[in-house]
């Protein structure tokens, strides 16, 4: 099967010069490379085309495979990642079976990334502080999910082209409506591989992590209440259920003993869950530094995103 690999970029850059080199160094032969920056560029690559769309959205730019992609597979990529060499060979044969609309697996933190951009990427390698730690590590075996994110998730193109591609309404949240239009309105299934790797080069600092962090919530929250299908699950009202909380135990604490003893509990609890992030991310980085600084990181990650997913629930429109 031919691929067309999907990459959205504002501009040709260092990532995405060595996401190219890593590409063509893939062990499958039958791809094509597309890639949309904003403006023109003069850089020739092999197997590639530089496509200027200029100043729209990752959304828009990645529904531009259906009218350019020559594959019978689309495989979307973000500009800041690259895939391991076996990435196609092992995604490919999942296609065979005409169910299997998408196919999806780990992105990585990279060996090469920066101290604050390892934690950055710690932070998700735990369910109690990410949820859904098999996005970002290899977990588990093979299993069908409802939602994957589009840096590394490949779409079969006939599949994509019946549901439209991705809703550009929105950003981030492009990929679970599209995850929920082709298992609800086509019936699809989506296959999770941890096999089928990329490592994906995280947020440097601790505003830009948050910022991205709360993106995530505030959708996730629309979401939970516009499409609950693949959104309204207990894990993504945590955060939220944990700031309130706090809040609610502090000002009660002021008047009532009784609310005193419960915030110090409830401290204690979180500690706790604290302590066992740490030994879960630590058993997988085996790096007790960048292990350590994803505490005050996850602290953070909790109540920006807590906040973030009400504020998301409450609105009654969200957009990019």
């Amino acid at each position: 099967m031919k691929v067309s690999i999907i990459i959205p970029v504002r501009e040709i850059n260092d990532y995405i010069r060595e996401s190219i080199l890593k590409i063509l160094a893939m062990d499958y032969a039958d791809f094509e490379i597309l890639i949309f920056p904003d403006i023109e560029s003069s850089e020739v690559f092999p197997k590639t085309k530089i496509i200027p769309t200029g100043k729209v959205g990752p959304s828009q730019k990645r529904n531009l495979a259906l009218q350019y992609a020559q594959g019978e597979i689309l495989a979307f990529l973000d500009d800041d990642a690259y895939p391991q060499s076996d990435w196609l060979a092992k995604a490919v044969g999942y296609f065979e079976n005409l169910e299997v609309a998408a196919v999806g697996g780990p992105a990585v933190t990279p060996q090469s990334d920066s101290f604050w951009q390892k934690v950055s990427g710690a932070v998700f390698l735990s369910k109690i502080s990410g949820g859904n730690p098999a996005r970002y590590w290899p977990i588990g075996g093979v299993k069908e999910v409802d939602d994957w994110p589009s840096v590394n998730l490949l779409v079969r193109k006939i599949d994509f082209t019946d549901v439209n591609g991705f809703d550009c309404a929105f950003w981030p949240g492009e990929d679970t409506k599209l995850c929920l239009d082709l298992t609800k309105n086509l019936g699809k299934k989506i296959i999770y591989d941890p096999a089928i790797l990329v490592y994906h080069h995280r947020r440097a600092g601790l505003k830009k992590h948050l910022r991205q962090v709360g993106g995530y919530g505030l959708h996730r929250g629309y979401f939970a209440k516009k499409y609950p299908e693949n959104s309204r699950k207990l894990k993504y009202f945590l955060p939220s259920m944990f700031l309130i909380s706090m809040v609610m135990g502090w000002l009660l604490g002021l008047y009532f003993f009784w609310a005193r003893l419960l915030f110090v509990a409830l401290w204690l609890v979180y500690s706790l869950a604290l302590a066992i992030a740490f030994f879960n991310i630590n058993q997988k980085i085996k790096n007790i530094k960048v292990s350590l600084a994803t505490l005050p990181y996850i602290l953070l990650t909790h109540l920006v995103y807590g906040y973030k997913f009400l504020q998301g629930l409450l609105n009654k429109k969200l957009s990019i």
